[in-house]
């Protein structure tokens, strides 16, 4: 995949904003280091500085434009453009707090890869994580039984893994590498004011690969197209002309030994 849009993306700043404002709500203690795996553009790193002012925080992430644009938003923190996909010896270690919003569903193999990152605690460190869980919800399904299409298969050359594991498997994964741990899910209603804010949205993210592997401009534009015509169909409006876009979330913590 090509680069994230840091702008495309915070054009919800405040919707993707607030599960890292529930998921820092939940920390019990106040850490003296911090890191953030998954930084994108330094909004879920300032929530972080803001429940901890007196921590020393530092955000990564593996797109430089997004570590770019952390850097200009926020220049009162610290930056590095790191790849979690790999060994993690690069980061250090002996953080108090690991905390990751919307990133690690990006990242395959959860069950090497938890156990690395509370790795990276001291005792006692928390690890706080925040992953969607939105497979089943319209927009997912669309896009995903589309590009299997006859039409599209040669034309978007792309199909996404899916690295998020169930909730079953998470909690059996924590339990054998924590001293405790926590699971929740929430499920936001976002009022969105048109169908074309879901496409806005997912353009930065779920729907960006799709478009990007597309095998022309031609094809790249038809296969908006028809996911647009789709999710007019799917998305109801409600009677003030908003949209309610459901998007369930997955949060877990686990404390290290």
């Amino acid at each position: 995949m090509s680069e994230w849009n840091p702008q495309q993306y915070l054009k919800f700043e405040a919707e993707r904003t607030q599960p890292a404002l529930d998921l820092a709500s939940r920390i019990d203690a106040a850490p003296a280091r911090a890191l953030d795996v998954g930084c994108g553009p330094g909004n879920s790193t300032q929530v972080v500085a803001g429940f901890f002012p007196s921590a020393e925080i530092t955000g990564v992430d593996s797109s430089a434009a997004m570590v770019e644009t952390a850097r200009k938003e926020h220049p009162h923190l610290k930056f590095m453009r790191y790849d979690v996909s790999g060994p993690l010896d690069g980061l250090g270690g002996g953080y108090d707090l690991v905390f990751s919003n919307a990133c690690l569903q990006w990242v395959p193999d959860h069950h090497a890869l938890l156990p690395r990152l509370m790795g990276l605690l001291c005792p006692g460190g928390l690890l706080a994580v925040q992953v969607p869980v939105n497979f089943m919800e319209p927009i997912h399904q669309i896009i995903e039984k589309t590009v299997e299409l006859p039409r599209w298969r040669e034309k978007i050359l792309y199909h996404r893994s899916f690295y998020t594991l169930r909730p079953e498997e998470y909690f059996d994964l924590l339990a054998g590498i924590s001293a405790d741990f926590t699971m929740w899910e929430t499920t936001y209603m976002h009022r969105l004011p048109s169908h074309q804010a879901i496409m806005d949205w997912y353009s930065s993210t779920g729907l960006r690969p799709y478009l990007e592997a597309a095998v022309d401009e031609e094809a790249r534009r038809g296969f908006y197209d028809e996911v647009f015509r789709q999710v007019k169909e799917a998305y109801p409006l409600q009677k003030n002309g908003e949209i309610i876009f459901r998007f369930p979330r997955l949060f877990f913590t686990a404390r290290q030994a």
